[in-house]
C-alpha cells in the first residue's frame, strides 16, 4: 500500500498517482487546473467546528485526532470513501493533498492512519 502525504502548495506532480484533495476549503491561490486533482473529498475533512477549535495547535493534536476519528466513524459517506481510497492504494500510489503548513499535526496525517488501518 502506497499512501503519500503532500502539502498542495509544495506538491511535486511528477510523482504520479491518484491525487486527492482532503481539505473542506479549496486552497487559496491554487487554480483547479494547477492542482490537477483526481478527487476533492471535502466531505471527509474535519467539520468546520472541529477545524476552527483545533486551529492547528500542536498541543491540541491528540484531542483533535480522537474527535476527527469519531466524526469519520459517524459518517457513513466518509466510511465508504475511505474503503474506496484503501482499494485505490492497493493498486497505485495514493497522494493525500492538504493545505496546512504543519506537516505533522494535520487532518491528512490522521486520514492516512485511518486508511492504512481500516
Amino acid at each position: 500500500m502506497s499512501i503519500l502525504l503532500r502539502r498542495i502548495y509544495d506538491e511535486n506532480k511528477a510523482l504520479g498517482g491518484h491525487r486527492v484533495l482532503t481539505d473542506r476549503i479549496w486552497p487559496r491561490g491554487i487554480s483547479k487546473e494547477d492542482a490537477d486533482v483526481d478527487e476533492w473529498l471535502k466531505n471527509i475533512a474535519p467539520s468546520p467546528e472541529l477545524r476552527k477549535w483545533f486551529n492547528h495547535d500542536p498541543a491540541k493534536f491528540d484531542a483533535f485526532k480522537e474527535a476527527y476519528r469519531k466524526e469519520i466513524e459517524n459518517n457513513s459517506e466518509a466510511q465508504s470513501k475511505i474503503k474506496e481510497l484503501k482499494e485505490i492504494a492497493k493498486d497505485k500510489r495514493l497522494i493525500l493533498l492538504f493545505g496546512a503548513k504543519d506537516l505533522q499535526n494535520n487532518h491528512a496525517v490522521v486520514l492516512k492512519e485511518i486508511i492504512e488501518n481500516e
